[in-house]
């Protein structure tokens, strides 16, 4: 239906449908930025509780539990899960919210236009209607004047005493005013039918044409209204798929919780790779009592303590006994703390070994750095050198300095880390043996007699010289001897020296600081005997006999071909 032919009297009313139909929409569209602020509300408050409960943490605080994994898992998919909402508030705010705010400014400027459009064409018709008015009136005026002066002029014609000028003077009266009636009537008439012609036009051309467009701008505020209900609609709909995968995720982090792998990384994570504390053992302080077999004294030593001669043999220092069991006891209970060592002695054999591994690779991984530097400077060197236009090349040779330097210190370090390393798992490999060894020795209790017949407890002769008869006690003297220092120590006690299989030129001065490495001055000519393994040390002998690892980088190398006994590592 349109409005210009069904409601062309109802300007009045369709000016507030209108105006009513522009406060919906606004009204909805306060209605899309209340939801706007919740959803970036909600986004804010997820953000600020998955940070709140995921705070930073350095390498070694790391979690390494499936539980604490998930757990963290599911923060980061939640963080994702706030992310989409807030890519729901954007779509929002720019797509719905955005978008009636601009359409209903326009709607508001088209809707005045087409009102004063109206009000003009009103306008228009109640100043021509005025016209006609007037003219009517002017005419009804005209007219009454005439019928008076037609009266007088009547009386006057009739009157015997009425003199001839009266009655031309009336005469021309009632002409002028008959003469002015007629000319009020063709006004009027003409007046009227103007008004007739604008009242058409306006009622059949202006009103039908300005309620149309009226329509129009109501029924594309209607249209619009749709859109932005789908589009807030798909705006939540867009996400679905993202989201979806974010609660999959969730679901996979939850199904990843494994408490067998918890338990083992708390085996691994506190495991000593300390022995189990031996039994405690008898102490007999009634050896020195004289016994007769008169007395009928019973003795309340066991059987299997007894000397198996007869005499007794030295007496072990029964404190010194105790105080050894008791340094053993903090296994079991709280472990005094130590000072932190940078070779992490102050730790449990295999918490020290994993320590050292870790430190290891994380020093490989810096030194690996600056290799890739040190290839990139030397690269640009190159240019350089080809292109003297894009800079000087002796200025690149300080950094290329600093970069071998803190090579070479850092292979010092891992070097030095590694023989603490390797001493670690010899005595671990050695505690086995000797764990094996003790075993041995419990079936065969005989065995650990003393050459004078005395019965040896020490456990830690056993553990610091499995390969070694433990030495009486000797007088004055109730402790232990001391264990070997060197017992691990031989990687340069080999019998036989190794064969020569090239010799090298010092490029630049050596101090070796560190135990193990080899001092060398500039140009100086030294023999290979174990070639560079892939740690950047090789292994050289000076002329006087002298052995040691000297930096790789720091000597130029000449192979010896065929060269007997030469050994090649990969």
């Amino acid at each position: 239906m349109s409005w210009g032919t069904e409601l062309w009297d109802q300007f009045d009313n369709l000016d507030k449908h209108t105006q009513w139909g522009i406060d919906f929409l606004e009204r909805y569209a306060k209605f899309v930025k209340e939801r706007l602020d919740i959803e970036q509300n909600y986004a804010k408050q997820l953000r600020s509780l998955v940070k709140k409960y995921c705070p930073k943490r350095s390498k070694d605080e790391e979690p390494r539990f499936t539980s604490c994994l998930s757990f963290y898992s599911i923060l980061n998919e939640l963080n994702d899960y706030a992310g989409q909402r807030e890519v729901v508030a954007e779509e929002i705010a720019h797509k719905v919210y955005g978008e009636l705010m601009r359409y209903s400014q326009d709607l508001k400027a088209e809707r005045k236009h087409h009102l004063q459009e109206g009000r003009k064409a009103q306008q228009c018709l109640d100043h021509s209607w005025k016209q006609m008015d007037n003219s009517k009136k002017k005419f009804e005026r005209e007219c009454k004047e005439a019928e008076k002066s037609q009266l007088t002029f009547d009386r006057l014609d009739n009157d015997i005493n009425a003199t001839k000028s009266e009655v031309e003077k009336a005469k021309a009266q009632l002409y002028l005013r008959t003469h002015m009636a007629d000319e009020s009537k063709n006004e009027y008439a003409a007046q009227l039918q103007n008004f007739n012609a604008d009242q058409w036009k306006h009622f059949n051309n202006a009103i039908p044409h300005i309620f149309k467009n009226l329509q129009d701008m109501d029924e594309r505020r209607t249209v619009k209204l749709g859109e932005t209900y789908r589009s807030f609609a798909e705006a939540e709909r867009r996400v679905i798929p993202i989201v979806s995968k974010c609660l999959e995720g969730m679901v996979s982090a939850a199904k990843a919780v494994n408490e067998r792998k918890d338990s083992a990384i708390v085996v691994e994570s506190f495991k000593s790779g300390f022995d189990p504390p031996s039994d405690f053992p008898f102490e007999d302080f009634s050896q020195n009592l004289s016994r007769t077999g008169s007395d009928g004294t019973i003795s309340n030593t066991p059987k299997g303590e007894r000397d198996r001669d007869g005499a007794p043999g030295p007496r072990s220092d029964p404190k010194h006994q105790m105080s050894r069991t008791k340094n053993k006891l903090w296994r079991f209970g709280k472990k005094p703390k130590a000072p932190s060592l940078e070779d992490f002695s102050h730790f449990p054999p295999e918490q020290r070994r994993k320590r050292l591994l870790q430190r290891i690779d994380e020093l490989n991984k810096e030194l690996q750095k600056e290799m890739d530097q040190r290839d990139a400077l030397n690269k640009m060197k190159d240019v350089y050198e080809k292109n003297p236009q894009m800079g000087d090349p002796s200025s690149l040779q300080p950094k290329i300095s600093e970069t071998i330097c803190n090579m070479e210190k850092l292979r010092s370090e891992i070097h030095k880390n590694e023989t603490w390393l390797s001493e670690v798992e010899g005595k671990q490999s050695s505690r086995g043996d000797r764990r094996h060894s003790a075993d041995n020795h419990h079936q065969t209790p005989q065995g650990r007699e003393s050459p004078e017949g005395s019965y040896t407890d020490d456990t830690s002769q056993e553990h610091h010289t499995p390969h070694r008869r433990p030495s009486p006690a000797q007088p004055g003297n109730p402790n232990p001897p001391n264990p070997d220092p060197h017992e691990f120590d031989d990687e340069f006690d080999d019998d036989d020296p190794l064969p020569v299989i090239g010799h090298c030129k010092a490029l630049y001065s050596f101090g070796g600081q560190n135990e193990g490495t080899l001092v060398m001055a500039e140009d100086e000519v030294l023999y290979i005997i174990e070639e560079d393994k892939g740690d950047g040390w090789t292994r050289a002998r000076k002329q006087s006999g002298e052995e040691g690892y000297v930096p790789t980088s720091y000597v130029e190398i000449t192979m010896e071909k065929n060269s007997k006994g030469a050994v090649t590592y990969i």
